[in-house]
């Protein structure tokens, strides 16, 4: 038997990376999937963003697991298409239990040079856009006897601070003040909410030539190996980045039975990056 036998899972960011990886460990778990992403560039991000195609790919591998997958192109910024997807994928698979609040993007500027409209994506798509796909979740979880769980993911930048990163830390550490409220307004429906924190993960989000370049300016075209070395430094155990897989058991801890007393908390994957 599967730890999540019967249940369903939301999840953003869906497409590819961490969210793809979340999808896949719940459903080796035993979940059916209520699939959203954008698939679509947001103009301030430097890199490409997921695609149709990488949706796709998600549920050909969910289906592959013999589980049921519900997915839906949607940007996490709309709160009426967060609902559409959330109500279209409950009435198909008939329940949820599990949210994953997942997607997200990443850009760099000193926040003397940062636009309006860095600022303005980043956090409405990071912060504004996970509250207005985890509050259509809402009324279903309390449907259920025996509550249910979200997790959100924020990053070691939730909890620390990071220069050329005022935008994204700022996003980062006010979901942690969501999760606290979230906590304590759902724990009597038996409701539970926590974030996950991340070091770099090994993704197009910072595999990528605009990271790259922000990590390594002394180089004209800097590749994979020549930042290696930085982002290792960032980290206390031995590794430059960690795993999409890394993240997602920590996800499935939390939101299976093992984690069924645990709400309001912040649980790093950051190979020590925090206690540095």
């Amino acid at each position: 038997m599967g730890k999540l036998d019967g249940k369903t899972a939301f999840i953003t960011g869906a497409a590819r990376g961490q969210g793809r990886s979340h999808a896949l460990r719940l459903a080796q778990e035993g979940a059916d999937i209520i699939a959203v992403d954008q698939c679509a560039p947001v103009d301030t991000v430097p890199y490409d963003l997921a695609t149709p195609d990488d949706l796709a790919e998600t549920v050909r591998q969910v289906e592959a697991l013999d589980r049921r997958i519900v997915a839906t192109q949607a940007d996490i910024r709309d709160g009426a298409a967060m609902t559409q997807a959330v109500d279209d994928g409950v009435a198909q698979l008939g329940r949820l239990d599990v949210v994953v609040a997942n997607a997200g993007i990443l850009s760099f500027s000193l926040a003397a040079d940062m636009t309006d409209q860095q600022w303005d994506d980043m956090v409405d798509t990071n912060l504004t856009g996970q509250f207005k796909a985890i509050r259509p979740t809402i009324p279903h979880l309390q449907a259920n006897e025996d509550g249910g769980a979200i997790v959100v993911t924020s990053s070691t930048a939730g909890l620390k601070a990071v220069p050329n990163l005022a935008h994204y830390t700022a996003a980062k550490h006010g979901l942690v003040g969501l999760v606290k409220v979230l906590a304590l307004e759902l724990a009597p429906d038996r409701i539970r909410v926590n974030s996950v924190h991340p070091t770099n993960v090994d993704t197009d989000m910072i595999q990528n030539p605009a990271t790259y370049a922000n990590f390594r300016p002394d180089l004209d075209s800097p590749g994979k190996d020549d930042v290696t070395e930085a982002f290792a430094g960032l980290n206390v155990l031995p590794t430059p980045w960690v795993q999409p897989a890394d993240v997602s058991e920590a996800v499935l801890y939390l939101v299976a039975d093992s984690g069924r007393f645990i709400t309001g908390i912040q649980l790093p994957v950051d190979a020590g990056m925090l206690t540095a």
